[in-house]
C-alpha cells in the first residue's frame, strides 16, 4: 500500500496527502472504460426519464414482448461466443428493457442461458456516431428478419393493455422508473468526478473480495453504485471481469433496497481498515434508504441544463456551484486534554461572518466522523480548518493553535478530489469536493436613485455637468445584483413626465399606459460617488395595457410575452391568479403558479419518491390553498414536448424582487414578471409593497446579505445550535435572507430618508405607482 493512503503520509499546516493511490485496487481490471459508460448511460437514464409514453404500462408490457420475441434472438444469432458483442443497438424502448434486465446479473445470465445456451453481450458504443450506426445497422437486420414488425413501439394506448407474459421482467423495469433521480446531479457526468468514482469502486471489489466472510452485506455508496450499475450493464464483461467474485457480489446491496444502519456501519469500518479513509465523500454519499432514516435531499437542485439563454448578457457571469464534504479523526498519538479545544470552520473567501464551530471532543480516535457537508460557490475559492484552545474558567477568549487551508482549485487537482490534512499533530482532516458545475443564477432589485429620461440620476450635480438644463422625466430606479453583489441590470420604472426648474415647473404623474418599465444592461456609470448614469443599452420593455373584461391587470412584454392579472379581492393576495403567453412561440406553454412549487417545495426538501412528489403537487395544485409563507413566491414552469408535465424554470419573490433561474430561463423576463407584479398588485391595494417609493440606495443586511447563496449547508449536517437562514436556501427563509436576520422591513431601519425637491415630491411618486 502507498504513503499516499496509509498512516504514513505527510503532515502537518500546510502539507497534505493525495488520497489516490492504491495498489491493489490500480491491479484490479475491468474490461469496459467504465468512465465513458457511465456518462453514456447517465444520459440514456436522462432520456429515459424524459420520455414519459415510455412509462405507460401498455408500452412497458409491448417493450419486453418486443425485447423477448423479437431483439434477443435477433441479437442472439449475430453473437459468437468468445467475440465481441456487435455493434448494434435496439431501439429506445428495447434498449431500456435489456438495461433494466442486465441490472440484476444473476436472472439475466439464467435467462441467456437457458433460451440461448450464452451469455449475451452489449457492445460498448460511446460516441455518437458510432451509435447512430449500430441503430441504423439493427434497423436495416430488423426490417430483414421481422418485415411486419415495426421497428419503434407502436402501441396503442387507446386499446386495452396486453396481456403481461413476463411478471419478474415487468417489476425489474417497474421499479427502475425513477433511477436516474439517483445520478441527476449535474457533477455526475464531469469526467474527474467518474475517474474518482471508477477508482473508489475498484477499491469496493477489493474490500469485498477481502472481508467478504467478515460482513452480512455491503453498501456502496452514490458514486461506487453508479460504477456498480454501469459496470452490470455489460454483462459479459462483467461476467468475465467478476468470475471469481460472483458470490461475494451477491452480498451487495441494490439500488432500491432498504439497509440497516448496522450494514452501512460495517461497510464505513471495513473501508476505513482497509484504506484508512472515510468511505462517503462529496458526491459520494450513502443514498440508499437505511431503517431508520430516509436519505436526504440536498438542499440544491443540480439542474442539466444544455443551453444558456443568458450568454448573450455580457453584464451576467454564470454561478458555480461544488459539494463540500469535511471528515475529522483525532490522531491515536495526542496526548492532550482536548477539553478546552474546537474546530472552528469558515470561508477563505465571502462570507466572513461565518464561523462554524464544533468541540474536538465530540471526535473518535477509531474511526472517521463526517463533521460538516456544504454546497459552495465557486468563489469562496476554499475552506479554512483552525484549532481554538478556550481560556477556560479563569482565563477569557480563545488562542489559536493551529490552521489548515483546503483550496478548489489544490482539491481539484488531486485525481480523488480528496486531501488530507493534519492540524496541530491532533486532528486529522479529510476533505472532498466534487467538480463545480453550473448553478441557477440568483438576482435580486435594490432600490437607487430617481433617474431622468435619459437614464441619467436626479441629482444637482447632474444639473451642473449639463449647465443647469431641466432633467426632463422621472423613473423610479432598481439595480440588480448578481449572487457576487456585481451589478448586472438597471430597471427603471416610468413615473412623471415634465421637468424641474427651480421656480417654475414641477414634473406631473403620467398616465398608467405610459408607465413603461425598461431594463437596461450593465451597471451604472458613475460620475461621482454614488450619482451616475445607466447603460444606454436597453434590452426588455413592459408597457402596461387595458386587460380583458376577466382580468384587473394586463401588460405587453417586448420579448413577445402577455401578462395577465387577476383578483377576487383588492385585500387578499391569495386570490391572485396569472397568465402568461406568447403568440410568437405557442408550442412552448408556460405558467405561473403561485407558491414555491416542484423543487423549490420547502416542506418536500426531505427525501420521497418522485412519483410522491409530483402526486403532492397534483394535490396542492387542486387544493389551490396558500399559506402565508408562500405569499409573494410564483414559480415558472414550461411545459414542452420532452417535459409534458412540466418543468420549474424559475423561483420569483414579486415582493423582494429576487429570481432564482435556471439557464435556459431568460433574466429579462423574470425581472420583467416581478416588477409588473409588483407595480400591479401596489396599485390594486393602494400600498407599497415592495419599497418601489425607496429613492435611495439603502444598507444592505450585515449577516449573509452580500453573499446569499454563497454557502449552504446540507440537512444531513443541521443542528440545533446551527439555525442561521444564511446556511439554508434563500427561499426557504426569505425575508431573513434578504431583508435581515429578522425579517424585519430594512427601512425601519434605516435612517430617515430626506430626497431632494429636484426629484419630485411623495406624492408625485405616490400618484405615479399606486393611483
Amino acid at each position: 500500500m502507498s504513503d499516499s493512503c496509509n498512516g504514513s503520509g505527510i503532515s502537518g499546516n500546510t502539507s497534505g496527502r493525495n488520497l489516490g493511490g492504491i495498489r491493489e485496487v490500480e491491479a484490479m481490471l475491468v474490461g469496459v472504460d467504465l468512465v465513458s459508460a457511465a456518462r453514456r448511460n447517465i444520459e440514456f437514464l436522462r432520456i429515459v426519464a424524459d420520455t414519459r409514453w415510455l412509462h405507460e404500462k401498455a408500452r412497458v408490457v409491448e417493450a419486453i414482448r418486443r425485447y423477448n420475441e423479437l431483439w434477443m434472438p435477433l441479437v442472439s444469432d449475430l453473437t459468437v461466443v468468445g467475440s465481441t458483442p456487435p455493434l448494434v443497438l435496439p431501439p429506445l424502448d428495447v434498449e431500456w428493457v435489456w438495461f433494466c434486465h442486465t441490472l440484476n446479473p444473476v436472472s439475466y445470465r439464467q435467462y441467456c442461458e437457458l433460451k440461448f445456451s450464452k451469455l449475451i453481450g452489449k457492445p460498448a458504443i460511446f460516441n455518437e456516431g458510432n451509435e447512430e450506426y449500430a441503430l441504423m445497422r439493427c434497423k436495416e437486420i430488423w426490417s430483414r428478419k421481422y418485415p411486419s414488425e415495426p421497428f419503434e413501439n407502436e402501441t396503442d394506448l387507446d386499446v386495452r393493455i396486453p396481456a403481461v407474459t413476463d411478471e419478474e421482467l415487468l417489476a425489474e423495469v417497474t421499479k427502475h422508473r425513477f433511477l436516474y433521480s439517483k445520478f441527476s446531479e449535474a457533477y455526475r457526468s464531469e469526467i474527474v468526478y467518474l475517474i474518482a468514482a471508477r477508482h473508489r469502486y475498484k477499491g469496493f471489489l477489493h474490500m469485498v473480495q477481502r472481508f467478504s466472510d467478515e460482513c452480512s452485506r455491503f453498501v456502496p455508496a452514490s458514486d461506487i453504485l453508479l460504477m456498480w450499475l454501469t459496470h452490470q450493464s455489460y454483462p459479459t464483461l462483467y461476467a468475465e471481469d467478476l468470475k471469481e467474485m460472483e458470490g461475494d457480489m451477491g452480498k451487495v446491496v441494490t439500488v432500491w433496497e432498504s439497509v440497516k444502519e448496522k450494514e452501512v456501519k460495517e461497510t464505513k469500518m471495513l473501508w476505513e481498515t482497509a484504506f484508512d479513509q472515510p468511505y462517503e465523500k462529496a458526491g459520494g454519499e450513502i443514498a440508499l434508504k437505511s431503517e431508520i432514516t430516509a436519505s436526504v435531499k440536498s438542499p440544491v437542485h443540480w439542474e442539466v441544463s444544455d443551453t444558456d439563454v443568458n450568454t448573450k448578457y455580457k453584464s451576467m457571469l454564470p454561478r458555480f456551484l461544488l459539494e463540500v464534504c469535511l471528515f475529522v479523526k483525532l490522531n491515536l498519538a495526542t496526548q492532550q486534554n482536548v477539553k478546552w479545544e474546537f474546530l472552528r470552520l469558515r470561508m477563505l473567501r465571502g462570507h466572513k461572518e461565518l464561523k462554524l464551530d464544533k468541540s474536538i471532543s465530540n471526535f473518535h480516535y477509531d474511526s472517521w466522523q463526517k463533521s460538516w457537508n456544504l454546497c459552495c460557490e465557486f468563489g469562496t475559492k476554499g475552506v479554512v480548518l483552525e484549532i481554538f484552545r478556550q481560556g477556560g474558567h479563569c482565563f477569557k477568549g480563545s488562542s489559536l493553535q493551529g490552521t489548515v487551508t483546503f483550496h478548489w482549485n489544490e482539491l481539484l487537482r488531486a485525481p480523488s478530489q480528496t486531501l488530507e490534512r493534519e492540524v496541530s499533530q491532533q486532528v486529522r482532516i479529510v476533505a472532498s469536493i466534487t467538480p463545480p458545475v453550473q448553478a441557477p443564477y440568483l438576482l435580486k432589485c435594490v432600490p437607487d436613485r430617481v433617474t431622468d429620461d435619459s437614464g441619467a440620476m436626479i441629482s444637482d450635480l447632474i444639473l451642473r455637468m449639463n449647465r443647469y438644463r431641466p432633467q426632463e422625466g422621472r423613473w423610479l430606479s432598481k439595480t440588480v445584483l448578481d449572487h457576487a453583489r456585481r451589478e448586472c441590470f438597471v430597471v427603471r420604472m416610468r413615473v412623471g413626465g415634465g421637468f424641474w426648474r427651480r421656480g417654475g415647473e414641477t414634473p406631473s404623474p403620467v398616465k398608467w399606459e405610459d408607465r413603461i418599465i425598461e431594463i437596461r444592461e450593465g451597471s451604472w456609470s458613475y460620475v461621482a460617488g454614488s450619482i451616475g448614469r445607466a447603460p444606454e443599452k436597453v434590452i426588455a420593455t413592459a408597457t402596461p395595457k387595458e386587460p380583458p373584461e376577466q382580468w384587473k391587470a394586463a401588460w405587453n412584454f417586448s420579448t413577445g410575452d402577455e401578462l395577465m392579472i387577476g383578483w377576487e379581492s383588492s385585500t387578499s393576495i391569495s386570490s391572485l391568479c396569472f397568465y402568461l403567453g406568447n403568440q410568437a412561440s405557442p408550442e412552448s406553454s408556460v405558467k405561473l403558479l403561485k407558491g414555491r412549487k416542484m423543487h423549490y417545495q420547502v416542506k418536500n426538501i426531505k427525501s420521497e419518491s418522485k412519483d410522491e412528489e409530483i402526486q403532492n403537487q397534483n394535490e396542492e395544485d387542486e387544493d389551490g390553498e396558500e399559506d402565508e409563507e408562500e405569499e409573494g413566491f410564483v414559480t415558472i414552469v414550461r411545459f414542452t414536448e420532452e417535459n409534458p408535465t412540466g418543468k420549474a424554470t424559475a423561483l420569483l419573490n414579486w415582493k423582494l424582487l429576487v429570481a432564482e433561474l435556471l439557464a435556459e430561463e431568460d433574466a429579462a423576463l423574470a425581472l420583467l414578471l416581478c416588477l409588473s407584479i409588483l407595480i400591479s398588485v401596489s396599485k390594486m391595494k393602494k400600498e407599497d409593497l415592495g419599497c418601489l417609493l425607496t429613492r435611495r440606495r439603502l444598507k444592505e443586511a450585515k449577516l449573509g446579505a452580500r453573499d446569499w447563496g454563497s454557502v449552504t449547508l446540507h440537512p444531513s449536517s443541521y443542528s440545533s445550535s446551527i439555525s442561521s437562514p444564511h446556511l439554508q436556501p434563500w427561499y426557504w427563509n426569505a425575508k431573513a435572507v434578504l431583508m435581515g436576520t429578522d425579517g424585519a422591513d430594512l427601512i425601519t431601519r434605516q435612517p430617515a430618508l430626506n430626497y431632494s425637491p429636484v426629484e419630485g415630491s411623495d406624492d408625485l411618486y405616490k400618484r405615479g405607482i399606486l393611483k
